[in-house]
């Protein structure tokens, strides 16, 4: 079974670190290894977001970018998105299909310095959806008309 450093939000404020077993979005649940020990099964619907992150201590310092860079290759084959949850965050990130047609969908954060890998947001607790203009880069003009 493999696992991955995840942190989960839950919708009522609580979360939880650990190792995240079995993540499927097709499938209602999945097993968190909780890293002060113990394996709780978690309902996705119970989840704001499960952050894949490389750390499970993060660096709240920091400070997340959110504008999309220009020049960055992952915003060629993705959507950028900026999503509110009822809790105020706000999380801007890049999808591969804008908007969403799954009830959880994947979320990569614009910034690529970022401690979270990859999101798994439940749609159900976005409040506020869109792809902002100011995040896509301008498209390149198209090649002049040879008569």
């Amino acid at each position: 079974m493999s696992s991955n450093k995840v942190v989960a939000r839950f919708l009522d404020g609580r979360v939880m670190k650990g190792s995240g077993l079995d993540i499927d979005p097709a499938r209602p649940t999945f097993h968190l290894r909780k890293s002060e020990g113990g394996t709780d099964e978690i309902a996705l619907t119970q989840l704001k977001a499960l952050f894949f992150v490389r750390t499970l201590e993060g660096d709240w310092s920091r400070g997340e970018s959110l504008q999309l860079d220009p020049a960055d290759s992952r915003a060629r084959s993705s959507f950028p998105v900026a999503m509110r949850f009822p809790d105020g965050e706000t999380i801007v990130g890049l999808t591969i299909r804008y908007p969403p047609n799954r009830p959880y969908f994947w979320v990569v954060p614009v910034d690529p310095g970022s401690n979270n890998i990859r999101i798994l947001v439940n749609r159900a607790a976005v409040v506020f959806m869109e792809s902002p203009p100011g995040l896509v880069p301008n498209p390149a003009p198209p090649p002049p008309v040879r008569p």
